[in-house]
């Protein structure tokens, strides 16, 4: 039986994944970082909705797409820097994303919704934009914060935490809340939200 574009755009995601030379430890085995962090986007995703589309999943799995190729070190320090970096990166995840859609089957219109979703477009007002919004932070919170908060002066990282917090919905808040934290990390977090 011929694959479904669904299934083609998803495994051509992954292959581009997969391609990533950085590696991570998983259950032992190495694992390309950027298909492990899709597939935790993926995870954060089916606690997040209940019945997410395929356009929605597509997004939410794309919206790291070949971020390794393009360091945050290429950019200048600080605020504008990293603000400029990451719109680029959103804009060159949806187009490869939008690409491999119609290449799969997908009608333009569809591939450009998806890729709107990966720039965030309509943050707040777009579900699936939220989704993928919801689903960086879940990743963020679960695997990096930890060790981020640990190279980050104490007042900018609860202005992060709060205008993280801002950008994420009730559900993400209440999967957050959940999360498995150090005592340490627990308590930014906490003092954060009574800022």
């Amino acid at each position: 039986m011929p694959l479904s574009p669904f299934e083609r755009t998803l495994a051509a995601l992954d292959a581009l994944h997969a391609e990533d030379p950085r590696r991570v430890e998983v259950d032992g085995e190495p694992l390309p970082q950027e298909l492990w962090h899709a597939g935790r986007m993926s995870a954060w995703l089916e606690r997040l909705h209940e019945h997410p589309d395929e356009l929605m999943r597509l997004a939410v799995r794309g919206q790291h797409l070949q971020r390794w190729q393009v360091p945050r070190t290429d950019y200048p320090e600080g605020r504008v820097g990293y603000l400029t970096w990451r719109r680029d990166q959103g804009r060159r995840a949806g187009e490869t994303t939008a690409r491999l859609m119609q290449e799969a089957g997908y009608p333009a219109e569809q591939a450009e919704r998806v890729a709107r979703m990966i720039r965030k477009q309509g943050l707040g007002r777009d579900q699936g934009a939220q989704a993928v919004e919801d689903c960086a932070c879940l990743v963020f919170l679960e695997n990096y914060f930890g060790d981020f908060s640990k190279q980050i002066d104490h007042d900018h990282l609860i202005r992060i935490v709060q205008m993280t917090w801002k950008k994420m919905s009730p559900r993400a808040h209440e999967l957050a809340l959940g999360l498995p934290m150090t005592a340490e990390a627990r308590g930014l977090v906490e003092e954060a939200l009574a800022g």
